[in-house]
């Protein structure tokens, strides 16, 4: 077992350190200088940056009772316009939308680079809500209370300052608040741990305590369900990224609601519905793990276990997800990595299922839009359907349950020519034997030929699949431009279920990377492409499986583009919101833990003499929950060992390593101005 050594480098985990900053400054100098003289990096940045300010892209909305809000960012606003609209104008080709909050006005105003965190509105007026505002991208958000038909915030109303806060309505009076209350309210994870109940007017150190986990949890957690008849409070105790203690609020003491801790559960009127991660044993049956099961609520919290099965999985099927309308149960399903839309709903007094007729293969996403709160709801049985795939750019569909009759309301426009372009699913063999499968996207007169300039992406952890989606900006820099893109659906993702995520879990991680390494090995064997033009890419957990495959198998790649990613899993757990992520990884400082950590953690394997290849690591210094010292100390690192890694460091930005359209395509075209560099070009 590879002891932990001494790290010279832990000034670079400093966020705001002068001496980090100053060495952050020079890097991104060295990246932009080489990048940027690139002879296409201009005109890609152009394209990446139309593509994203496109005027006619779906303005995609969410309803707030008789309105449908969305957030808009283009070059005239950079931060955005929250924003809303009716159903009926929302139908025309041009709505008329009226602005509620300008981001950008905002931020010059209060001198403050705000970025938009989400709003918690309290329903059935919708009049108040609660919103949240974050400093360049971050998770830490301030909140502050806004009034939506004055579209000012209120003067004395509820306000939180920047933490990582939770927020809820229990009345127009009265709020739930999960923040930062100071010394000991915060778990190791950097969440709120401690719930209050916070009447107008109070201070905030004066609320009521509801609710507290434990220091070692992930987070506390708390919901208010306020459909007339069935109003509940739940609150939670995240025991790790996967399992919860779950309870309801009954006369202000939470009371146990039994279920397996891996087992999601949700409340819907009278009935119950539990998500399975696990196989569950009970008397004269067993649910097998990635089960959708449904019971009666009053009849389950008293002990009762009469459950009918809405989906059970298969070997190629598995369970993406569900919306509820006031009746109906809309199921997505993953068959093969390709979304099907199934319907549940109770006729005769038994549980039926219903087929969607609905475009196939690609991605589908379902949203219900009924508002139990709403005495009438016109839009009880209504739904948004969104479909696309890697050619075919996003179409919004408004459907009703029980028929296969949809009305277009808003497409995509192609941002590149997709004639001749195809798409293949093909499956490797990993190394014990498992078919692994992966998209392949060609680009138009691409033969297999050995020769292709090939990009292949992944992610493989947290149970995320990686499903078809339309890239207009990729299409044009990359598609385009004859790359070739792939997109790996290795263990550790949610493709085939539980199952296929927690074949890749803690000790069997490295799975991921045989699955990746497989893929690539498919790929060359097939003659797609071959190691001098083959690059690899990857964020966040990704980050981790592209920077550790290219030192285990440096022989397959020429180019690896590492974005936010983890990289010291040795001090991952210590470093912003890593802690939350040990029951994925492992935790370190146990020794039969870093056993298996150390041997495939990057930062601890990267080594003098190597021939690697070469390495872009992208960032944000706003990042707070993938800590940025990752990829600054392994850039470091590498630097020292003799490698020559470019790394670039957005100040801005959050986890998602951009906090505006300038910056996200900015960051876009150095990467791939990078991958042509390495690549080449046919």
């Amino acid at each position: 077992m590879t002891q932990p050594t001494p790290d010279p480098y832990l000034w670079l985990e400093e966020v705001q350190g002068e001496r980090a900053l100053a060495w952050v400054r020079e890097r991104n100098a060295e990246s932009e200088k080489r990048l940027q003289a690139d002879p296409g990096f201009a005109e890609r940045r152009r394209q990446i940056r139309e593509v994203l300010d496109a005027a006619d892209r779906i303005p995609y909305v969410s309803r707030t009772g008789e309105h449908f809000y969305n957030l808009w960012k283009d070059a005239a606003n950079p931060r955005g316009l929250w924003r809303r609209t009716t159903l009926a104008e929302y139908r025309k080709p041009q709505p008329a939308w009226e602005t509620v909050l300008d981001l950008d006005a905002l931020g010059r105003a209060e001198g403050e680079n705000w970025t938009w965190g989400g709003a918690t509105c309290l329903g059935p007026a919708y009049r108040r809500c609660l919103v949240a505002l974050s400093r360049g991208g971050a998770d830490a958000a301030v909140v502050r209370e806004f009034d939506l038909v004055d579209k000012r915030f209120v003067a004395g109303g509820f306000q939180v300052p920047e933490a990582k806060t939770q927020v809820a309505w229990l009345d127009a009076d009265t709020v739930y608040v999960g923040t930062d209350f100071g010394p000991g309210s915060l778990t190791d994870s950097g969440y709120a741990r401690v719930f209050k109940r916070w009447k107008r007017g109070q201070p905030l150190n004066q609320a009521a305590t509801v609710f507290e986990g434990e220091t070692k949890d992930v987070a506390a957690s708390l919901a208010v369900d306020a459909t007339p008849g069935f109003e509940r409070t739940l609150v939670a105790r995240a025991l790790d990224f996967y399992n919860e203690r779950l309870f309801l609020l009954q006369d202000g003491k939470p009371v146990a609601v039994a279920k397996p801790d891996d087992a999601k559960l949700q409340f819907w009127r009278e009935r119950v519905l539990i998500e399975l991660r696990s196989d569950w044993a009970l008397p004269g049956r067993t649910w097998p793990r990635g089960s959708l099961l449904v019971a009666d609520a009053a009849a389950y919290l008293k002990g009762g276990r009469d459950f009918t099965a809405l989906f059970t999985p298969s070997a190629t099927r598995s369970l993406a997800g569900f919306s509820l309308s006031r009746s109906v149960l809309l199921i997505n399903v993953l068959d093969n990595v390709a979304s099907r839309l199934e319907e549940w709903s109770v006729r005769d007094g038994r549980w039926q299922r219903r087929e969607v007729a609905a475009p196939f293969p690609g991605d589908l996403t379902a949203t219900a839009l009924h508002d139990p709160l709403l005495a009438r709801d016109e839009l009880a049985e209504d739904y948004l359907l969104n479909a696309a795939d890697f050619l075919q750019p996003d179409s919004l569909q408004l459907g009703r349950t029980g028929s296969d009759e949809r009305s277009l309301l808003k497409t995509r426009p192609g941002h590149f020519d997709a004639s001749g372009v195809r798409v293949e699913q093909r499956f490797a063999t990993s190394k014990d034997g498992t078919r692994v499968p992966y998209f392949v996207i060609w680009p138009q007169g691409a033969q297999a030929d050995g020769d292709n300039p090939t990009l292949l992406y992944g992610y493989g952890g947290f149970e995320v699949s990686l499903t078809p989606w339309y890239s207009g900006a990729r299409g044009r820099v990359w598609t385009a431009r004859g790359g070739v893109y792939v997109v790996a659906n290795i263990r550790g993702g949610g493709e085939f279920g539980p199952g296929w995520h927690q074949a890749a879990l803690r000790e069997n991680k490295q799975k991921s990377y045989d699955d990746f390494a497989a893929v690539a090995e498919d790929l060359i064997a097939r003659k797609v492409t071959r190691p001098a033009r083959l690059g690899i890419q990857g964020g966040s957990n990704g980050g981790l499986l592209v920077g550790a495959v290219m030192l285990q198998r440096p022989e397959l790649f020429a180019a690896v583009v590492c974005q936010v990613p983890l990289l010291d899993m040795q001090r991952f757990h210590k470093l912003l919101a890593g802690a939350s992520w040990m029951a994925e990884y492992g935790n370190p400082d146990q020794g039969g833990d870093w056993a298996f950590l150390s041997r495939y953690s990057p930062y601890q394997n990267v080594k003098a003499g190597a021939r690697l290849p070469r390495v872009l690591f992208t960032t944000s210094t706003r990042d707070d929950r993938v800590h940025p010292g990752h990829a600054r100390k392994m850039a470091a690192r590498m630097m020292e060992l003799g490698h020559a890694p470019l790394y670039w460091e957005n100040i801005e930005g959050g986890h998602g390593g951009a906090a505006d359209n300038t910056q996200l395509a900015q960051m876009m075209a150095l990467e791939y101005s990078f991958l042509w560099q390495v690549l080449g070009s046919r």
